[in-house]
């Protein structure tokens, strides 16, 4: 792992973007990293666009502003792609999760990409089979975990289930369900 990795998270209001950001940040400080885990703050409303940042480091972190070359981006919904360049400040060995059906290579040939890494998970449907609702935050946290090894997917489990537990006091099939959401889309997510 890079000594600062940089993640930017492209969601929409509901689907976890900043929950996300900051549930991946702090299974990160429980392993012993420095961390941040913010979003962009705004006119929030459920459907408008949002960034949430996410910062992992094995030193302490110095700079405290937006991500604007990430090391890695997550599209949690697809059709912020025609939207605008999620890959702007991406490098070439950059990596580029999408939620979606498609395979990385279809991904790759609709954003007419060069460069860089493209992974792919169906988290909304992952989430929906699982959670029973098509929030794909907590499955891209799963996939986004195989493909760059920040932390074991236990740790991610283990620290995830604490967080869920306090927030869904009571509700432990919501507990469960995003756990297995997470596991699943550890093992389905898909690179080229």
């Amino acid at each position: 792992m890079a000594k600062l990795l940089e993640i930017r998270w492209h969601g929409r209001g509901g689907q976890g973007a900043k929950t996300a950001a900051q549930l991946l940040a702090e299974a990160a400080s429980s392993v012993g990293k420095y961390i941040q885990g913010f979003p962009e703050y705004g006119p929030e409303r459920m459907g408008a666009p949002v960034l949430a940042f996410t910062r992992i480091s094995d030193e302490p972190i110095d700079v405290h502003c937006h991500v604007t070359e990430p090391q890695i981006v997550v599209v949690l919904d697809p059709t912020l792609l025609a939207k605008g360049d999620v890959t702007q400040g991406v490098p070439e060995d950059g990596i580029i999760l999408i939620n979606t059906d498609k395979t990385p290579a279809e991904m790759r040939q609709a954003m007419k990409l060069s460069g860089r890494k493209v992974y792919t998970v169906n988290a909304s449907r992952i989430a929906e089979e699982t959670i029973g609702r098509p929030i794909p935050n907590t499955p891209l946290m799963g996939a986004l975990i195989k493909i760059t090894g920040i932390m074991s997917l236990d740790a991610l489990l283990e620290d995830t289930q604490k967080k869920l537990s306090k927030k869904f006091a009571g509700r432990p099939e919501v507990v469960e369900g995003n756990l297995k959401a997470v596991r699943r889309a550890y093992e389905e997510v898909q690179g080229e």
